[in-house]
């Protein structure tokens, strides 16, 4: 696999191998030995899946405590991906990476803890599978805004009107939500 490095320590790109022929492909999303080999020592104890129309934006969640690493792919359709650093003492707080997956270029995105996470889909019926390293806790949950001015995510919105739950519509400015050490 290859493993990219954002312009945020932490959040990464990987690429798996793709072996691919007229039968269609095969591709290893999980190993943990590989992984760790890459340095990524990961235990996860979760996995979920969405389904989302074109246009949907999911986000920006995080949990604390209790954070959450995941590592996200797309097996139909196509997202913009976006982490959020949340950690106070890193010189990138507030700042932001995004990335397209799709299941076209079948990368994955590793959203360590400490980030908020959210993405946009770009296709109908899009598909977005995701790895936790933690379980989901209701009462540690929070959602950064998703449009907030002190973040200012440049999201793919030409000619979508996004479509945002009413939770997410309340989301915190960054100003306002328990941040990381």
């Amino acid at each position: 696999m290859n493993i990219i490095e954002t312009a945020i320590p932490g959040p990464l790109i990987i690429e798996p191998r793709v072996f691919g022929d007229a039968r269609g492909f095969f591709m290893e999303t999980w190993n943990a030995a590989a992984f760790a080999g890459a340095g990524l020592h990961l235990a996860f104890v979760q996995d979920n899946h969405s389904r989302s129309q074109k246009g949907v934006l999911r986000g920006l969640h995080f949990q604390n405590p209790g954070p959450q690493g995941k590592l996200v792919r797309v097996t139909r359709g196509a997202v913009f991906d976006v982490a959020v650093d949340l950690r106070a003492s890193s010189p990138h707080f507030g700042k932001w990476v995004g990335v397209e997956l799709d299941a076209d270029n079948q990368r994955m995105f590793w959203v360590p803890e400490g980030f908020a996470h959210g993405f946009l889909t770009l296709k109908d019926d899009t598909d977005f599978l995701y790895k936790c390293t933690a379980p989901y806790a209701p009462q540690s949950e929070y959602t950064l805004a998703w449009n907030d001015p002190a973040v200012g995510i440049d999201w793919p919105m030409t000619g979508l009107d996004p479509i945002i739950s009413d939770k997410d519509m309340r989301g915190l400015t960054l100003a306002d939500v328990p941040v990381f050490a």
